[in-house]
């Protein structure tokens, strides 16, 4: 299906960014020069920098106009609703070491589809809380086939875009379906150093599963999320 054009619009700047030529802080083409760049009225144009605005692209500075995000920000594993922004619940985070293939727990790899001793692509983050304080210790595995067609996983840079958008971009492939497995378990020695725990203590473990529209996995992220943090709430009827 063809994009609308402020779709078209909101496309190619995201490519542009994504691409290096808008760095994070740096203002991007206002409104009124987009849309004389695309012969489109300034409301069309307003309407792509909305897009990217709620994908956490960009941000609205007093007096400067719309820039690149400076701090990276992604959502704790799980609770990847439909038509949820990428900035809704978001948090910042600090990435952990650097991206590297390793074979994933037995757990992950079921999720994955993987068999034993296949490596996966690995990154690691902490979210923070506004006090920057932990929140969650989430760790991203992507099977071989999304990694090795989308390069700029295995960067430390974040991905302005998203990573769900990006992996779209390269593969093709989005997620059409989430599955979300919640269990409680205590804290591991490393666990315990990242979250700035005292000392061991109850941790919700969240796996979060996206399949793409063959039902083929795209990612498996595990959030570790300390007791104090975790609360889960179902309304119903009844």
């Amino acid at each position: 299906m063809a994009l609308l054009k402020y779709e078209e619009i909101a496309e190619s700047l995201r490519a542009r960014i994504a691409g290096g030529e808008f760095t994070p802080g740096e203002i991007v083409p206002s409104g009124r020069d987009l849309a004389e760049q695309w012969s489109v009225s300034r409301a069309t144009a307003i309407k792509a920098m909305d897009v990217l605005r709620n994908d956490g692209v960009v941000e609205a500075r007093q007096g400067t106009g719309f820039v690149v995000t400076e701090t990276p920000v992604a959502r704790p594993a799980g609770g990847r609703r439909v038509g949820a922004t990428r900035v809704s619940g978001s948090m910042p985070f600090l990435r952990v070491g650097v991206p590297d293939w390793s074979v994933p727990p037995a757990h992950v790899a079921t999720a994955l589809g993987l068999d034993a001793e296949v490596t996966a692509l690995r990154r690691v983050r902490v979210l923070q809380l506004p006090d920057g304080s932990p929140h969650s210790y989430v760790t991203a595995w992507f099977p071989p086939d999304v990694a090795e067609q989308s390069p700029r996983l295995g960067q430390t840079a974040p991905i302005a875009e998203g990573t769900t958008r990006y992996v779209r971009r390269s593969t093709g492939r989005f997620p059409v379906e989430g599955q979300d497995v919640t269990t409680v378990r205590l804290a591991t020695g490393e666990e315990v150093h990242h979250l700035a725990l005292s000392e061991p203590t109850a941790v919700a473990i969240v796996l979060h599963t996206a399949y793409d529209q063959e039902h083929r996995p795209l990612v498996c992220e595990e959030g570790v999320i300390p007791a104090v943090h975790f609360e889960q709430v179902d309304t119903y009827g009844m």
